[in-house]
């Protein structure tokens, strides 16, 4: 379970529970209206999404510049719940650095200000579809023990996959960088854009609150040493391989200790 779920199971478990139907589920919106924002803006996400690959509505560019601008609206709506109070100090922007939705409210307005690509999209709409079961798992109850039923089962699924999606997430992060790097010579892209989702994989990669990153990157490691050390392997192959590993270890940023739980 991601930490805004359990955030959202411990403030509901010290409510009263209400009554069901659409009259509780009117009530709950109406004092949870962050989090139905949130909802709204993360089911909009995913339509927004399907709508660029399928693009029954609307062009496929303007559906692309939606799922970036709907995240971008999400990741400032977390941003306002966990640092509600905005401080032109130091030691805010420090905290405001360290919060994941900062990174992806950077990763919105990056390649909202470049040449769409496909695979961008990937991490927005698979974060929208992880964190928007607990929401609506919440809203289905309001309305009744087994309403939504095929909602329920859906919700189910993705939850059971879950460190696998939050896996995708991670890898396409990482194979964004070198794809970003080529768009340049296609004049997709700029040194700036380069520059910031560098910035932006090593906030990723220094997160307190997920690791997910961090694992990844070491699990291809071990797969380009493995790959490199077999006898079938060219030699100024695998020296070139172990370059590119020494390069990205020098590359990457000290990692603080885990936040406390």
């Amino acid at each position: 379970m991601t930490e805004e779920a359990r955030e959202s199971t411990t403030s509901g478990n010290e409510e009263q529970q209400p009554a069901r139907g659409m009259a509780a589920l009117v009530a709950h919106i109406s004092t949870h209206r962050v989090d139905f924002a949130l909802w709204c803006t993360r089911f909009m996400t995913i339509i927004f999404t399907l709508s660029f690959f399928i693009p029954l509505f609307g062009s496929p560019s303007s559906a692309y510049s939606k799922v970036l601008l709907s995240n971008a609206a999400t990741s400032a709506l977390r941003l306002h719940q966990r640092l509600p109070r905005v401080q032109l100090t130091r030691d805010f922007f420090t905290a405001l650095l360290l919060e994941d939705s900062a990174h992806y409210l950077m990763y919105s307005l990056l390649f909202l200000s470049a040449a769409p690509f496909t695979v961008a999209l990937i991490p927005p709409f698979l974060f929208a579809l992880l964190h928007i079961c607990s929401t609506s798992l919440q809203l289905a109850d309001l309305i009744g023990p087994v309403a939504l039923s095929g909602l329920r089962v859906f919700i189910a699924l993705i939850e059971m996959q879950s460190a696998n999606i939050l896996k995708t997430i991670a890898f396409t992060e990482i194979f964004l960088m070198p794809s970003v790097v080529v768009m340049i010579f296609g004049g997709r892209a700029s040194l700036l854009t380069v520059f910031m989702y560098y910035r932006f994989l090593t906030l990723r990669y220094a997160s307190r609150r997920n690791p997910y990153s961090r694992n990844t990157f070491s699990e291809l490691r071990l797969l380009v040493e493995s790959l490199a050390a077999r006898p079938v392997v060219p030699r100024p192959i695998a020296d070139t391989a172990h370059k590119v590993i020494a390069l990205v270890c020098r590359l990457a940023p000290p990692v603080a200790p885990p936040a406390a739980q």
